[in-house]
């Protein structure tokens, strides 16, 4: 496993059991970790955004701290959020990665996860234009969440 799963999990373990926010030391965490600060800021802006549910309150410095944050918000606020964070297009994996989240944060069933990643995959859209697929799997999700919210 690599270290930045390890660092993700921990972080993700601290903000469930702090009932959605956690305080956490940007240096206590490299030491915990045997990792340099930036493998932590690394993880922090690629794992914990706002598209994966989470805000980030970051203070640098001697007493620094970061706080992590879930979101809260209702079922259908959070769809239109992803919604509106989608674009014009959207390539397979990240398509994947949108609906592992809203997944794992209880916004789609797993019946949901199922029929939608299938419906967004490479292989479904392969009768389309290899240049026009990531156009349409953005509008497919879009038009999908819209429906369900």
């Amino acid at each position: 496993m690599l270290i930045s799963d390890l660092i993700a999990q921990y972080i993700v373990k601290a903000v469930t059991e702090e009932n959605g926010s956690a305080l956490l030391s940007r240096s206590e965490l490299a030491e915990r970790f045997r990792c340099v600060p930036s493998q932590i800021n690394y993880v922090l802006t690629t794992r914990f955004t706002p598209e994966h549910g989470y805000t980030v309150e970051s203070r640098r410095g001697g007493g620094g701290y970061i706080r992590v944050s879930r979101i809260r918000m209702t079922r259908d606020c959070l769809i239109m959020h992803v919604v509106n964070t989608i674009g014009e297009e959207l390539d397979a994996a990240s398509a994947t990665a949108i609906l592992t989240n809203m997944h794992q944060a209880g916004v789609i069933t797993e019946d949901e996860y199922r029929l939608l990643s299938v419906v967004l995959s490479e292989q479904a859209l392969s009768a389309a234009d290899r240049n026009l697929r990531d156009v349409l799997r953005a509008s497919i999700l879009k038009r999908c969440l819209i429906q369900l919210s």
